[in-house]
């Protein structure tokens, strides 16, 4: 199995310091759905691992999340790509949670759900903790350049064999070649 986890807000969509909180406040990022067909018309598995603290701080429901998550599958469809599974850790940041990124608890999870060996297996994210994320699991880390992408880069510290693309198009494009 071909298998791609990304991270959601600043890979797929555009990211907020004050969360996305409703449908209409999340927006994909210019080609970030066409990867994401590419890919899964590709043979990937395309999984999304997401920190979702806006739960635990009481800024949005579960109803609301599905409601954007409803609204990015929607247009995923449209333009011919699937999501086989979205993942979130619903906690905030001092809840101590194994789940929340940077740790690794939900690629561990991902890895169960598919009975998947996460070696090798490219990780999409735009922040540090993404990256950790991935690299503590096993995963291929890439960073894109979108979201907080740049300032990711040049905070340096980037786990080893970080790859870096300017998007989520790129590291799509990257991949099917290297297939």
């Amino acid at each position: 199995m071909k298998l791609i986890i990304l991270d959601r807000d600043g890979v797929i969509n555009q990211d907020s310091d004050a969360f996305v909180k409703s449908p209409d406040e999340w927006i994909a990022l210019p080609g970030s759905l066409a990867a994401i067909a590419r890919l899964s018309q590709a043979g990937y598995t395309v999984v999304v691992a997401s920190n979702q603290s806006g739960l635990a701080r009481g800024l949005f429901d579960m109803a609301t999340l599905n409601a954007i998550h409803a609204k990015l599958h929607r247009e995923l469809m449209q333009a011919g790509g699937v999501i086989d599974a979205i993942f979130l850790c619903p906690h905030g940041p001092a809840d101590g949670c194994g789940c929340r990124k940077p740790l690794p608890g939900m690629y561990h999870d991902i890895a169960g759900r598919y009975d998947a060996d996460l070696a090798g297996v490219p990780a999409v994210g735009d922040s540090l903790r993404d990256l950790q994320a991935a690299a503590a699991a096993g995963c291929a880390p890439w960073l894109v350049l979108t979201g907080n992408g740049i300032k990711t880069r040049d905070k340096g510290g980037l786990p080893a064999g970080t790859r870096i693309a300017a998007d989520l198009s790129a590291v799509a494009d990257t991949l099917l070649q290297e297939a």
